[in-house]
């Protein structure tokens, strides 16, 4: 099966979560830039709001995904993962990479993104997750226990924290 890439992320969501029987709601708004943003389009908690960042540890991509109220410790995945150097992808690789801009990155790895999926234990202290899924105007919601047996992260740690 080969990886989606850009307009047809969404539809492969929503059949990866169909095919897996899970339960899910899909939010159209307008074109949201910002975590707050999106989670005013929503009608959702900014701590419910998953984000995804794509970063270059070492030489390999990865995406890391924390709740939307916080900011990455790079310094703990850099010690917990032993990466030597750690940077943002930019703009012009995550459209190469994915086909998408920054802040419409869905929080998972394969089958829907080329790259190992780590995760912050915080997602799963959450009740639901929210993201935009593919496109800055299409959001989907669904419970984190779902999102987490499908997602399917190879690490969970705790490598972020709440921004004051």
């Amino acid at each position: 099966m080969s990886i989606p890439h850009g307009p047809e992320i969404l539809p492969a969501i929503r059949q990866l979560l169909t095919n897996a029987g899970v339960g899910f709601r899909e939010v159209h708004h307008e074109p949201t830039r910002t975590s707050e943003e999106s989670a005013k389009a929503r009608g959702e908690e900014l701590h419910i709001g998953g984000k995804s960042l794509l970063m270059k540890a070492d030489e390999v991509f990865r995406l890391f995904v924390m709740p939307a109220d916080h900011k990455l410790d790079s310094g703990v995945i850099r010690r917990e993962l032993n990466f030597k150097k750690m940077r943002f992808a930019t703009p012009e690789e995550l459209l190469e990479l994915t086909g998408l801009v920054p802040g419409c990155v869905p929080p998972f790895g394969p089958p829907i993104l080329p790259f190992d999926l780590c995760l912050d234990s915080a997602i799963t202290r959450n009740e639901r997750i929210a993201f935009n899924a593919g496109s800055l105007t299409d959001s989907i919601i669904l419970s984190a226990s779902d999102y987490l047996s499908v997602a399917r992260p190879s690490r969970i740690f705790a490598f972020s924290v709440v921004m004051s």
